[in-house]
């Protein structure tokens, strides 16, 4: 077998980017399907211009086991209800056109992209795993040239240099400087006084929270004041490694056993109708 691309898409990333791009369609029943509809269009054309091995993961409930680590942490509240209805029907319509499809409940879509990266990544077939999203916590997963993101909106492609171009640390450094830094779209604030600059000078040499020194007088970093941030750290320890924790993806989900799994053989059966019911669709 030649070696292969695995195409690892993030379908909550791609229905909430489909949903306010495209115009309003109702299905007969008056339902909304316009982002559901703008997904699978995005699917196939990346099938039809020679992805052969596809997974995608949703977010089938907003909230995760992060939820309960970390009240703040980002919640279904404020989604507009007729994209959040779309997701059950995504899901539905992904697994009718034969694409392997992960709804996430307990865990997030961002977890499941991640696992299903480490098992194809160990495939001596796979040639790249390619992860389909902007998401900066899926920087992490990145490995050299051979694991990489794709933002299909911009048409671009990160690698592992690429991530330190961005963030001025390696991939295995971005939990740490996501703990440091906040991440407002997941609702953890962060740390006071560490911004990108110095959070990415410090990391650069210590590589992870537990490494940095008590003393910052000695870090030999160019950040704004050592002092200030290394008190900061210490003050609120605990929960800089919580936030570390919050953007830790899991990789241990099973979700398949080899990429074989991932291969698209074509549509099944059900989805002749639901396309029906698509292309049926209006605007209101």
């Amino acid at each position: 077998m030649p070696a292969l691309d695995v195409y690892l898409i993030d379908g909550t990333y791609e229905l909430f980017r489909h949903y306010y791009a495209l115009p309003s369609a109702r299905d007969p029943d008056g339902r909304e399907v316009g982002g559901v509809r703008g997904v699978l269009a995005s699917v196939l054309g990346l099938i039809n211009g020679g992805a052969t091995h596809v997974g995608v993961a949703t977010d089938h409930v907003i909230e995760s086991f992060r939820n309960r680590l970390w009240p703040g942490y980002k919640t279904s509240a404020g989604i507009e209800p007729d994209l959040l209805a779309q997701f059950p029907l995504l899901e539905e319509a992904l697994s009718a056109l034969g694409i392997a499809t992960w709804p996430m409940v307990e865990f997030e879509a961002d977890d499941a992209l991640a696992a299903a990266a480490a098992v194809a990544a160990c495939d001596p077939r796979v040639d790249r795993v390619i992860i389909c999203t902007p998401d900066k916590d899926l920087a992490q997963c990145v490995r050299g040239t051979r694991v990489v993101q794709m933002d299909r909106r911009r048409r671009t492609i990160r690698d592992e240099a690429g991530v330190v171009a961005k963030f001025g640390v390696p991939p295995l450094s971005i939990p740490d400087y996501l703990a440091l830094v906040g991440d407002a779209a997941d609702g953890y604030p962060g740390l006071p006084g560490w911004g990108p600059k110095s959070t990415a000078a410090v990391l650069a040499k210590y590589g992870h929270l537990e490494s940095i020194p008590a003393d910052g007088r000695t870090w030999g970093v160019n950040a704004a004041n050592p002092g200030a941030l290394a008190l900061t750290l210490a003050r609120e320890r605990d929960r800089a490694f919580l936030f570390r924790d919050l953007a830790t993806l899991r990789t241990d989900i099973a979700l398949f056993d080899s990429v074989d799994a991932l291969h698209w053989d074509g549509p099944t059966p059900a989805f002749a109708p639901l396309a029906a019911r698509f292309d049926a669709a209006a605007k209101p």
